[in-house]
């Protein structure tokens, strides 16, 4: 997790300006003279501004941002007005659920609306907040954004140097064979079974379980990733439970230590979300004992509690996505190795322009979204890397993807380095290597009767002295390496030739 890659310090970067974001955002509320409940309210309402808003551009991130209102302020009605009307308020939750989960289609923006439309009504349920504070809780809300969006936009603008990667969008299809539709019924019927045995594990807390459902259905695309998330989530809400017992209930709510630990929790979210889905919900399970605290209702038995409703909604989620309309993981897998193989093209392109003269080009941005994609792609494939797996030849040819794609994706970060230095000159030899690179990429994602006619791999040359061309030749090197685990039959034993 703390060695993992971030170029240009993006999520270092990221993660300093979401504590600012969001104790701005408590702060405001506080100055105003808001409730603890509704400052809470703020806080978490700039942290999902700051954690969910992933649009491709400044602007569009802008336009989300100000519409999250627009889902938030409804929902946050709807959930306080049926508080006390069970039959009701499920009902309208698994609404929400279907509608947050469905919206994903419309892209990074859709994403981001769904779950800050989720999340206002989870956190009514969290807070136990009533009607009567409603106006102070789109007050706390409107500070929030607003401090949220002021940190981002204005007084850290971190994509304005750099623009952001778009967030790899999911995976085509139509009706129910579209991710989006499938698994707006997946999630439903998860989240309906957390909301079932939830409550009648305990009539207060029941909420968690449905949240452990949602969350798991985030960004998976295939029964394997959401099975493989469902375990880390609890295996991050387990380590986070113990390290409550040592550090939340021995504060006893104080306000100060509370705040400090709180904003460490903050960071930690943002740094870990990318690398370490379990070490993120290690990070949320400790903040949510932390503010248990100050709301004075923390005690080691609602820590056992938290795990007992997570364990139900990782259950709910694990039966749903085996029983309900069930999607393998193969062919995911192959369209977001072709998702990233593409983007090693695309960085080598733009680099080699940047070195030939080009002042426009810059492969810094293809670079970024790369890392994205290798995200996608170690999820598509934890289950088959998982210690668990029984399937050892899947699992070699899986870990050997992986492995090649990093070597990838060092070269492409070594050959953006070097295309930054303006000294850095452009060899002749730097075309024909960069044209290697593309021929091997088109044949590692051609149809697989193409390839196998037209990709012949030739012995590779001794590695170059210069930086770039080292970098190219690395990549080719994988590039090359990589035809054999993508080629071999899934069934087949992996032999790596020498």
């Amino acid at each position: 997790m703390f060695v993992a890659p971030d170029p240009g310090r993006m999520r270092l970067r990221n993660s300093a300006r979401a504590v600012i974001g969001v104790a701005a955002a408590v702060a405001a509320a506080e100055v105003c003279g808001l409730s603890l409940t509704a400052s809470i309210t703020g806080g978490l309402a700039a942290l999902l501004a700051l954690f969910t808003v992933l649009d491709g551009t400044v602007r569009a991130q802008r336009v989300t941002t100000a519409l999250l209102p627009l889902a938030g302020f409804p929902v946050l009605a709807l959930a306080t007005t049926l508080h006390g009307v069970a039959p009701a308020r499920d009902l309208a939750f698994l609404a929400v659920v279907f509608a947050g989960v469905y919206a994903r289609r419309w892209g990074p923006r859709g994403h981001a609306l769904g779950i800050f439309g989720f999340m206002m009504f989870f956190v009514t349920q969290f807070l136990h907040a009533l009607p009567a504070q409603l106006p102070e809780l789109y007050a706390a809300v409107g500070l929030a954004l607003l401090a949220a969006a002021t940190v981002r936009y204005v007084l850290w603008p971190i994509e304005r140097r750099t623009p952001p990667p778009a967030a790899p969008p999911g995976l085509p299809g139509t009706g129910l064979a579209r991710p989006t539709t499938r698994q707006a019924f997946q999630a439903t019927a998860a989240c309906a079974f957390a909301l079932a045995i939830g409550q009648a594990v305990s009539d207060d807390r029941w909420y968690w379980a449905v949240g452990t459902s949602w969350w798991i259905f985030v960004n998976t695309a295939s029964r394997g990733e959401t099975l493989v998330r469902g375990f880390r989530r609890v295996l991050g809400t387990v380590t986070g439970i113990a390290a409550g017992l040592l550090i939340a209930v021995p504060l006893h709510g104080a306000p100060a230590p509370t705040a400090a630990l709180v904003a460490v929790c903050v960071f930690g979210i943002f740094y870990t979300a990318a690398p370490s889905y379990s070490w993120m919900m290690f990070f949320v399970t400790v903040m949510a004992g932390l503010l248990y605290g100050l709301l004075g209702v923390l005690h080691p038995g609602l820590l056992l509690l938290r795990f007992q409703e997570t364990a139900i909604g990782a259950i709910g989620a694990a039966l749903a996505v085996v029983l309900v309309l069930p999607v393998t993981t193969h062919a995911a897998n192959n369209a977001w190795i072709q998702r990233a193989l593409h983007c090693v093209r695309a960085s080598t392109a733009a680099a080699l322009d940047r070195l030939a003269g080009n002042p426009d080009a810059d492969p810094a941005p293809h670079a970024a979204e790369l890392e994205l994609l290798l995200g996608r792609v170690r999820m598509a494939l934890a289950p088959l890397v998982h210690p668990l797996s029984p399937l050892r030849a899947r699992k070699a040819r899986a870990r050997q993807v992986l492995v090649l794609l990093d070597d990838c994706a060092r070269e492409v970060r070594g050959l953006v380095a070097v295309a930054a230095d303006p000294q850095a000159s452009h060899d002749a030899r730097l075309a024909a290597a960069c044209w290697r690179v593309e021929a091997a990429v088109e044949a590692l994602t051609a149809p697989r009767g193409v390839e196998e006619a037209e990709f012949r791999p030739t012995p590779l040359p001794p590695a170059p002295a210069e930086p770039a061309l080292a970098h190219l030749h690395g990549l080719e090197h994988a590039l090359v390496a990589l035809a054999t685990p993508l080629r071999t039959d899934p069934r087949a034993p992996l032999v790596i030739s020498a």
